[in-house]
């Protein structure tokens, strides 16, 4: 998709909230939108009228309301007592669920401070917490086998930390598959903790970047399953692997509504939060020594089914791009990215 292309949808997407019933049309969707939605957005300095950046959760709210979400899932951290209560407020009258995004205590001095962005999550009527181990990719973030298992080790004992804090206060916490851990190492970590307050917040594509299929990714954490990453995929190849990007709901390899159903069979609770990141496609460099220095054990196999199903599945043009873009033009192309979710889940997905 080139710059034109990006500029023409942008004009349809302006085009569409123009309408003065399109909020109506999304009346009954209630798929949830992640903060990291607006990649581009939130905390935004763009000088924009169309759309002005997000500086906290009620702006968040405010115009999910508009777009007709049914949740929002965003950090917590730092929120006073008294902006908790603000933020339920203002979830109540918009009637959006709201689920908090958490760090970990990493130590035991860390846990009063994590206790206290519980409680202020469940003031502002959040049920489920998301959070995750690491903030990187694991090929990224560490570079020798010994590293990913220190990295074990201290997300065993965080988790440990955490969870009588989420049992006193009767708040689930779901652990994100956030391209650190494989499927089968997630469930055994949770299955070691063995708590019914902790579970997963299941990304429908992030463990492509590590080489596992998707849907085997979701039959093995759909039994853990409290919430959910709503994406879709698109790759294509380049010189030292293959690029993974988040595309449009229904333009993707993903087998959304089988995904869904599973969901839905093993929790009927579980929320559906979507996460749309309007960016540059990420480059997974599964052809070079060091990607592979933390994956003990994982076979060739997995590695020549991931490049036959990007072979099988190349995206028919280019992948969508946002560095060539102005500010204004990101910000466009991101809201018309969301919206198109939006319709899509309502209209494919049964989610309205």
């Amino acid at each position: 998709m080139d710059r034109r292309d990006f500029l023409k949808g942008a004009a349809l997407s302006a085009m569409a909230f123009s309408v003065p019933d399109m909020a109506g049309h999304f009346k009954s969707t209630n798929m949830g939108i992640v903060v990291h939605s607006y990649w581009t957005r939130w905390g935004s300095k763009v000088p924009s009228q169309k759309y002005p950046g997000f500086t906290n959760a009620i702006d968040l709210i405010d115009h999910c309301q508009r777009i007709g979400a049914g949740g929002v899932q965003v950090g917590v951290k730092d929120w006073t007592s008294d902006f908790a209560k603000k933020v339920r407020d203002k979830r109540e009258k918009a009637g959006l669920y709201l689920e908090g995004s958490i760090g970990l205590p990493r130590t035991a001095a860390d846990v009063a401070a994590f206790e206290q962005e519980v409680k202020s999550a469940k003031e502002a009527g959040a049920q489920v917490l998301r959070t995750v181990c690491s903030g990187g990719r694991r090929y990224e973030a560490f570079k020798t086998n010994a590293e990913f298992q220190e990295f074990k080790k201290k997300s065993l004992a965080s988790l440990q930390l955490a969870e009588p804090v989420l049992r006193r206060h009767k708040v689930k916490l779901g652990v994100e598959n956030h391209k650190d851990w494989r499927a089968d190492e997630l469930a055994a970590l949770l299955k070691g903790l063995n708590s019914e307050w902790i579970g997963v917040t299941l990304d429908f594509g992030n463990s492509i970047a590590l080489m596992e299929d998707p849907m085997e990714v979701v039959q093995t954490l759909v039994p853990f399953v409290m919430s959910t990453h709503v994406k879709d995929m698109a790759v294509d190849e380049y010189q030292n692997g293959f690029l993974l990007s988040e595309v449009p709901l229904g333009k993707g390899i993903l087998d959304l509504n089988k995904i869904v159903e599973l969901c839905r069979k093993h929790n009927p609770q579980a929320t559906y939060n979507l996460e749309m990141i309007t960016r540059d496609p990420l480059e997974i460099p599964c052809l070079t020594n060091d990607y592979w220095n933390t994956f003990e054990g994982v076979p060739g196999s997995d590695l020549a089914r991931t490049l036959r199903m990007v072979r099988a599945h190349k995206y028919p043009t280019a992948l969508p791009k946002t560095s060539p873009l102005s500010g204004e033009e990101k910000l466009a192309v991101e809201e018309k990215n969301i919206v198109s979710c939006l319709m899509y889940s309502k209209d494919k997905l049964a989610m309205g």
